[in-house]
């Protein structure tokens, strides 16, 4: 593997595992940190491969590949959460820092293990159970009302994973899967809630914790589509009870970097913590512009235990909209032409190969009506991706 150029003046080497685009958007803020990048990437055209210089190809399930690529860092972070438990115990025995820590970063990888520890915090949740057997979903459904939310415990994102059911009959296959995994499924009631929200802070190994507005997200087919920063209308105390909850998540869990806690609004000024993410996040994209401090930059900051800049936003709102993949593949001509049409726009694209529905890049614009930067982050995203052509 390619060892990375240091920056002279011992300014530190940041390692992530991971190519895509999370760790794609951590190199801007890492050159106007001064700190040197290096991604351990799934192929030479990942995302973060096309701008980072240091970017050997290695795999993040093999213990040789990422023991190799830790050798040059000086700590170790990630753009996903699915490196395996034996891979991330061999990184910490080896000596490099990590960040978030393994134990830490099983409440991401494990919801089941994640809704055990929320649940013993008492930070509110939707009711839940672990089942193995059509008998026990049956038992949850009749509990609980139909229809339920059934969850694979490890490795779905985007609405994969993730299944509404009314019987067990449903469930067949997840089931006969989860008992040959030895994992079962979680189920969840299906809460009636007003609207998502995320919570998304930044916590560094000393402690010092660092927290963004409270934000919406608004999800189309189990995919962020757009995030308003702030949640408009969104009740002060509230607000402040749902930081609270995410601040005392992060310093129970021990969480070092950057953590979302999503969450559903429900009515009568209550909520629950649906998932949890322990690295920058969809949902903290506004921040790149519309923030004295982005999550990319914070994230940077908090794994190297550097003090934490300010989270205060600089405009009175920020709309970020997601662009998805459709029908164009060529992205140029229409990124040339939303930034011609709207100069107050700011793109971020990704480099990523255009497919149906996956998210390709996104958008954010800043200012004081929100009615109008909505329109004008649905508009560049859509155009972007082929919806409308004016």
């Amino acid at each position: 593997m390619t060892t990375p150029r240091r920056a002279p003046g011992g300014f530190p080497v940041v390692g992530i595992v991971g190519g895509g685009q999370l760790a794609r958007m951590c190199a801007g803020p890492a050159a106007e940190l001064g700190l040197t990048l290096s991604v351990l990437a799934e192929a030479p055209d990942a995302s973060a491969a096309l701008v980072v210089p240091s970017s050997p190809v290695g795999d993040h399930t093999d213990t040789e590949d990422v023991l190799r690529f830790a050798e040059a860092c000086d700590v170790v972070t990630f753009d996903h959460e699915h490196v395996p438990a034996d891979v991330l115990a061999a990184l910490v025995a080896s000596g490099v820092p990590v960040h978030p820590t393994p134990d830490a970063l099983r409440f991401a990888q494990d919801k089941l293990a994640m809704r055990e520890r929320l649940t013993d915090l008492g930070v509110p949740c939707p009711r839940w159970v672990r089942a193995d057997t059509a008998e026990e979903v049956e038992a949850f459904g009749a509990e609980v009302g139909w229809p339920v939310v059934a969850k694979t415990p490890r490795g779905g994102y985007d609405g994969k994973g993730v299944a509404v059911v009314s019987s067990a009959d449903e469930l067949t296959d997840w089931l006969a899967r989860a008992q040959e995994a030895g994992t079962g499924l979680l189920l969840e009631e299906r809460v009636p809630f007003r609207r998502e929200l995320a919570v998304l802070l930044a916590r560094s190994p000393s402690g010092q914790a660092a927290a963004w507005p409270v934000v919406e997200t608004v999800q189309t087919d189990g995919i962020c589509t757009e995030v308003l920063a702030p949640a408009p209308d969104l009740d002060p105390e509230l607000s402040a009870r749902a930081v609270e909850a995410g601040l005392r998540v992060a310093g129970a869990l021990g969480v070092t970097g950057v953590l979302a806690v999503e969450m559903f609004e429900l009515e009568g000024g209550e909520f629950v913590v649906n998932e949890l993410a322990m690295r920058p996040h969809n949902s903290g994209h506004w921040s790149m512009d519309g923030a004295v401090t982005g999550q990319f930059e914070q994230h940077l900051r908090a794994v190297l235990d550097l003090p934490l800049g300010s989270p205060r936003p600089l405009e009175p709102w920020t709309v970020m909209a997601n662009v998805l993949g459709g029908d164009y593949p060529e992205l140029y001509p229409t990124y040339r032409h939303v930034m011609a049409r709207d100069p107050g726009l700011k793109v971020h694209l990704y480099g990523k190969g255009v497919r149906p529905g996956r998210k390709i890049g996104h958008v954010t614009v800043t200012g004081d009506d929100l009615a109008d930067l909505r329109e004008r982050a649905g508009h560049a995203a859509d155009y972007i991706r082929g919806v409308v052509t004016e």
